[in-house]
């Protein structure tokens, strides 16, 4: 097989993306090892190896002489063909053997429109696609990340999902398969077994009932299954496992860069956002802790940025202290420090502005919406005012460009509401054209997504506007936006339907997945790779309509396809903040001393961890 791939390395884009061997790869002696497990990223190399969950879990199972954690990536189309031509199994890049040697196959499901990528990469490995065809000696597939909470559309191809943070439960997960492989028992009886571990889902001991017009009343266990699966959380990241020689790619990757992780989840309560959801509570890690790791990374990779990376960066309450430390302790060697998220403030500014002694790069803000009313519904809690005070900070301190996120689609949202992203951001090129010291340098850039509505939010009820009236609102924008200053960036309005249809989607949707990926759909979140008619014709062949899943809008006593998912936030908490939203009522973010009751805390037995301050105690139902 070596001699074959080395044939076929000549003749596809970036080889380097499937040979292996970078710095800090760990192989080991195959024979030596007595659990084999894989990494399968369903995307591309430069993308997988830019996520942080990957180096993580590698560094996790490779710490252990008795395990081993290799990695493999979706092949790009034109080493897929050569692979298929030329029968070559998808294999992993630090042995190269095929997938089918693995016991476990371990797939991350960051983006839902990756799902094709996860069937396609079975089919290659030999697998059969369907978890129920898999027969012993067959590897364990097994699914996490944030797309794992809504499982469904995947059910039928996924042996079992770990349902949140995977540091803890992987190793539990493995050791489970080994003391049931040395008994011998049968693949139904071990997941049966493996459904007992705390946040562990086996979609085969769960059954989708559906009356007789098609809608949802319930998803049942059958056998040792419970009602519901609920997150696991590490509770503690100072002492959480974190890699202090993380892989450094042959190849130049998303994010080329050291990544400090400075705390997990968000206070914030951004009603749109799952992630703000699903990564709860909030816990930081100590300044000490993240000195130590720094020096570990700068001393094993070589690379001159560190970025500090959490849903909310500028919100971790040492943040300032630990910048600076960084600076005195690397800037002389010119190792930059970069904030990838900022709040919308001038002390965000003023952070980047020492962050980036070493050099600057574009700032980057996200009022999400336009108007003061529909930031208020949406829960942003920023106004238009800290914009332009952020931006004017910024232009004076020498930045020449800025970056302006917004959202479109937003519930409740009307024309108004578009159009105050146009005045928005021409009040920002203003601001820039009065406090820009190189006027002829200035840019600013406004990117535009559309909503989609996820589980476990507060909008998790609302429907998706429609392609077309996303499309008009675009295009309402272009007009508006029409300035020699300003750049106009959004997104297809097809993509963000079928992303919506599959982060809503119940286990139907498996045989439109098969459907499509059979057709030709591949890597679906890249424009030119994208092709909305593969799915019409699946969702048309199989009788589906995807505008139910997408622009349905729910009510509160509806059985929704993920509640037998515990995100550890309670329904009675999302129900009242959608409402808040409705009546166009913010909630504190729980950081500024009241608890807003999301029920996390109790439900979870868990605390937030927080190095500056009192932590807020959470209320009891």
């Amino acid at each position: 097989m070596e001699q074959k791939l080395k044939q076929l390395l000549s003749r596809v884009q970036k080889p380097a993306r499937y040979v292996g061997g970078e710095w800090n790869s760990v192989t080991k002696d195959w024979d030596q090892t007595d659990f084999k497990t894989v990494f399968a990223f369903p995307d591309v190399y430069e993308v997988g190896m830019s996520h942080l969950g990957l180096q993580i879990l590698y560094s996790v199972v490779n710490s252990r002489d008795d395990l081993l954690m290799e990695r493999v990536f979706a092949p790009w189309p034109d080493m897929e063909l050569l692979m298929r031509e030329n029968s070559l199994p998808l294999f992993s890049l630090e042995s190269g053997r095929p997938l089918g040697d693995f016991d476990l196959i371990g797939f991350t499901l960051q983006y839902e429109l990756s799902f094709t990528n996860v069937l396609n990469m079975l089919n290659l490995s030999g697998l059969p696609l369907r978890s129920r065809d898999r027969v012993e000696g067959r590897p364990l597939v097994v699914a996490g990340g944030p797309c794992a909470f809504n499982p469904e559309p995947l059910a039928e191809f996924i042996d079992l999902f770990v349902i949140g943070e995977g540091e803890e439960v992987l190793l539990e997960l493995i050791d489970a398969c080994r003391e049931k492989r040395g008994r011998s028992v049968s693949r139904r009886e071990l997941l049966t077994s493996l459904a007992r571990l705390p946040g562990v889902y086996v979609p085969s001991l769960y059954k989708p009932v559906y009356d007789s017009g098609g809608n949802l009343l319930r998803v049942e266990p059958r056998g040792a299954a419970g009602p519901a699966v609920r997150k696991r959380v590490v509770a503690d990241l100072d002492s959480a496992p974190f890699p202090g020689r993380p892989i450094v790619p042959n190849l130049g990757v998303v994010h080329d860069r050291m990544v400090l992780e400075v705390q997990r989840g968000c206070t914030r309560g951004c009603r749109f956002c799952q992630a703000g959801v699903i990564y709860r509570p909030v816990r930081e890690k100590s300044p000490a802790t993240l000195f130590r790791q720094a020096e570990d990374l700068v001393g094993s990779t070589g690379w001159d940025e560190i970025s500090l990376t959490s849903l909310s960066t500028a919100d971790y309450s040492r943040v300032r202290e630990v910048v600076t430390g960084l600076l005195d302790s690397y800037g002389g060697r010119r190792i930059n420090v970069s904030l990838p998220s900022l709040r919308v403030d001038a002390f965000s500014v003023d952070l980047a502005r020492e962050a980036q002694r070493v050099r600057k790069a574009t700032l980057t803000f996200a009022p999400e919406a336009g108007t003061q009313r529909l930031r208020d519904v949406i829960n942003k809690g920023v106004t238009g005012e800290d914009l332009l005070e952020a931006v004017s900070s910024a232009f004076s301190a020498g930045w020449h460009g800025v970056k302006l996120y917004f959202m479109i689609g937003l519930p409740t949202e009307t024309d108004e509401d578009i159009e105050g992203i146009a005045r928005l951001a021409r009040l920002v090129v203003e601001a820039g054209e009065r406090r820009c010291r190189s006027k002829g340098r200035l840019k600013v850039t406004v990117s535009v997504s559309s909503f989609v509505p996820k589980s476990h939010t507060p909008f998790q009820w609302e429907p998706q506007d429609s392609m077309a009236e996303l499309r008009r609102k675009q295009q309402l924008l272009r007009e508006k936006l029409r300035h020699r200053r300003i750049v106009f960036n959004y997104h297809d309005p097809g993509v963000s339907f079928l992303e919506a249809v599959l982060a809503r989607g119940d286990r139907r949707l498996g045989d439109v997945l098969e459907e499509a990926w059979r057709r030709g759909a591949r890597f679906d979140g890249w424009t030119e790779m994208f092709d909305y008619k593969r799915w019409q014709e699946a969702f048309d062949a199989l009788g589906i309509n995807p505008e139910s899943y997408a622009r349905r809008r729910f009510g509160y006593d509806d059985v929704l396809p993920w509640d037998h998912i515990d995100a550890g936030v309670s329904r009675k908490y999302l129900v009242q903040e959608h409402r808040q939203a409705l009546e166009v009522k913010t909630t504190p973010d729980c950081r500024q001393g009241r608890c807003p009751g999301c029920g996390l805390c109790p439900n979870l037995e868990i605390r937030p961890r927080v190095q500056g301050g009192e932590p807020v105690v959470p209320l009891q139902d």
